[in-house]
């Protein structure tokens, strides 16, 4: 039920980007080329996703969240492209395709990369039928989020604990931040923007952050025993790089289980939205078992 709710959503939404992204075709426009190539190229549109549900669960029910929803996934987006460059991960492939370093060349990648970071705020600052209050508010979420603090800050923990046998916390602090923060902007800015009060803001980050560890200990499972057409990348790119992860750390069978535990935190700080949460509860228990 969940998942065909979530490619219903998917498709739209892919339309609402394609509107949304429009730029004049010229020689010295292959930035925005790059930049269309890897946001139009699919993907499961989770936090987009996660954001409407928020948006609902909190009062939300009109759709003048889709800008918020579209610049967090710009940031996804960005993230992506400069992840897969040489001086980061280093991968060729992404959602079954070259990388947008392959596809374009490393220059012109990183510029595709900053050009969605900005592009989403230019976005998310042209949300209408909200006040504006909300929206300046969202932009706050959605900066400090995906900022030095953020996100970046969970980049750096990784590319830091390259080559290293770190401890079990370190890895967690990664995951909260590399992955857990975008989720946790998805989550709080639906609710910050429907005009929710602290209670559930707070609740929306707990859901997210402990989703986005069961998430990021998934895809760690999925690096070493996963299917790589479904995933469209090649797995075993953690040992390539000589990565710490929660499997390297806890194991296999210890990491499945986690990925359970981590699930059942998110579901229960759902309480508080009652049965507005219900797609959301869904949506948690659906990741525990995705292939890809």
């Amino acid at each position: 039920m969940i998942k065909e709710k979530i490619d219903l959503f998917a498709a739209s939404f892919e339309e609402f980007l394609k509107s949304e992204f429009t730029f004049e075709d010229n020689e010295f426009a292959e930035h925005y080329k790059a930049m269309e190539y890897s946001l139009l190229s699919g993907g499961k549109r989770l936090r987009p996703f996660i954001l409407s549900a928020f948006y609902k669960a909190s009062g939300g029910k009109d759709k003048n969240f889709l800008n918020f929803a579209a610049a967090i996934e710009m940031i996804h987006t960005y993230s992506l492209i400069h992840d897969d460059l040489p001086s980061m991960d280093n991968d060729d492939f992404r959602r079954g395709r070259p990388s947008c370093h392959k596809a374009f060349g490393e220059a012109t990648a990183l510029l595709a990369g900053d050009g969605l970071l900005t592009k989403a705020f230019e976005i998310a600052s042209k949300t209408t039928g909200i006040s504006a209050e909300y929206v300046v508010g969202g932009i706050s979420v959605l900066a400090s989020c995906s900022g030095a603090d953020g996100m970046i800050a969970g980049q750096m923990i990784d590319l830091a604990i390259e080559n290293t046998k770190a401890p079990t916390q370190t890895v967690l602090d990664m995951y909260k931040k590399k992955t857990g923060c975008l989720l946790i902007a998805a989550a709080k800015i639906g609710t910050v923007i429907a005009g929710g009060n602290d209670a559930l803001k707070s609740a929306a980050e707990e859901y997210a952050l402990n989703l986005g560890i069961a998430f990021q200990i998934q895809d760690d499972i999925l690096d070493l025993i996963g299917d790589a057409k479904l995933l469209g990348k090649p797995i075993g790119s953690d040992d390539k790089n000589q990565k710490s992860t929660y499997v390297h750390i806890k194991g296999l069978e210890q990491a499945k289980k986690d990925v359970i535990t981590y699930t059942e935190k998110a579901k229960k700080a759902l309480e508080i939205f009652g049965a507005n949460a219900t797609d959301l509860l869904e949506l948690a228990d659906y990741l525990i078992d995705r292939k890809y």
